[in-house]
């Protein structure tokens, strides 16, 4: 778990800055599980408290047991008892943005549907969506 600040936050509940996001993201590419893939996912996860937690993907030979970077960052935010997420960064290396798959942005839309989704790519170029954006309709306790 990291903690930024910052006197200059480009928000009121952003105390990181997105620069400062982006790197931690990137600098959990290295620490990536990929015997498999081969496909490193780096992520970081802004808490509406400015305590930032990170995460990578996790393969597995069961390949049901892998894990994505998304989650990771999220099970770990949730198991330390946050709850009110800002934004989250995904990192990968490769040409193409790293979109979160469907799974993570399910489990993204259970605690924070209106979630800034900072994607990278491997030269560091980001797009940034809403969750809502990428899961439109999405499954919440309003179905239940």
């Amino acid at each position: 778990m990291l903690q930024f600040s910052s006197e200059t936050s480009r928000k009121e509940t952003c105390f990181v800055t997105r620069d400062e996001l982006c790197r931690a993201a990137a600098a959990m590419l290295d620490r990536a599980y990929i015997p498999y893939s081969h496909f490193p996912v780096g992520a970081a996860l802004e808490c509406a408290d400015g305590t930032v937690f990170t995460g990578c993907n996790i393969e597995n030979a069961a390949y049901g047991c892998t894990i994505c970077a998304e989650r990771t960052a999220i099970f770990k935010a949730v198991s330390e008892g946050h709850r009110d997420f800002v934004r989250i960064v995904i990192a990968g290396k490769s040409e193409d943005y790293c979109v979160p798959c469907g799974s993570c942005r399910q489990v993204m839309m259970e605690f924070a549907p209106e979630m800034e989704v900072i994607c990278l790519n491997g030269q560091g170029q980001a797009r940034s969506f809403r969750l809502r954006e990428l899961l439109p309709y999405g499954f919440d306790q309003s179905w239940l």
